[in-house]
């Protein structure tokens, strides 16, 4: 069945030729696929960056769209590369993991290793497997190659931990997980609601299952790197032009940013930093 939307995640930047490259290799074999760019400004070899990336944006496009995720440190070596379907989408990408945290959510995933010379630009070099395997894999999926004539069907693939969150008593500790654009940091801290604008509920993505925390911002506080924040609030503008705030970012979990400035700058906060937040109460 062709489907034409490609939807291409990378950390190749914008200043070289990789994905335009791509784009024409896709072009080439399906002349009506369309493509949108989710990012291409992943971290040089962060996969887990770009793992968490995907998971926050593929549930936003239609069904049928094709992933094709290059994040790719191993490319050259034993690492494979592979297609998934699952969910109604179709994922391209190396398995070292970047698939990861997007395949927690579904199931019933059908994979095969894209082993089939015929589905590739020949010979594939060993530095560009973007261009020259994941790229045409796309192409051929999106003009209704089935999944299996890519290579064979593939029973397990490699799956990053999930960046785990403690509660001890009043404390719920988490991790960074993404500085975006902006300064504003990501935590791992999820599945965060408010309720009133005094209140948030917590139901923890954690195993084995927790019952709902819930959370005065009036008792509460982030601490991170020596920093303690008690500035609870809905949105970025109902403070004052520099003033650090914890919110509940669009995907449920608690950001901690600065208005209209860069809380990673302001409060030196780096990738994987440990971050705190008391509730106020046992």
């Amino acid at each position: 069945m062709e489907s034409g939307l490609i939807a291409l995640l990378t950390d190749f930047g914008e200043s070289d030729i990789y994905v335009g490259v791509m784009k024409g290799v896709m072009k080439t074999i399906h002349p009506r696929a369309e493509f949108v760019d989710i990012t291409h400004n992943i971290q040089p070899q962060n996969v887990r960056q770009g793992a968490f990336a995907l998971l926050n944006a593929y549930r936003y496009f239609p069904t049928g769209t094709i992933f094709l995720v290059v994040v790719d440190p191993g490319v050259g070596s034993t690492r494979k590369p592979i297609a998934v379907q699952a969910g109604g989408h179709t994922f391209i990408a190396p398995d070292n993991g970047v698939l990861s945290y997007a395949l927690s959510e579904l199931e019933n995933l059908r994979v095969v290793e894209l082993s089939n010379a015929v589905y590739q630009l020949f010979p594939p070099s060993n530095t560009f497997h973007g261009r020259d395997i994941f790229a045409p894999a796309a192409a051929h999926i999106a003009g209704g190659v089935p999944l299996e004539r890519l290579g064979p069907l593939v029973d397990r693939i490699f799956r990053l931990p999930l960046p785990q969150v403690r509660i001890d008593g009043s404390r719920i500790v988490g991790q960074v997980i993404h500085l975006d654009h902006f300064g504003n940091v990501m935590t791992n801290i999820g599945r965060l609601e408010w309720l009133t604008p005094e209140q948030l509920r917590l139901e923890p993505n954690i195993t084995p299952p927790v019952p709902p925390v819930f959370i005065e911002t009036s008792q509460a506080a982030v601490l991170v790197n020596d920093h303690s924040i008690t500035e609870f609030h809905q949105s970025y503008g109902v403070t004052p032009r520099g003033t650090v705030l914890a919110l509940v970012n669009s995907n449920g979990s608690l950001e901690i940013a600065v208005n209209q400035g860069s809380a990673a700058h302001k409060l030196q906060i780096a990738l994987d930093d440990r971050v705190e937040l008391q509730t106020g109460h046992p």
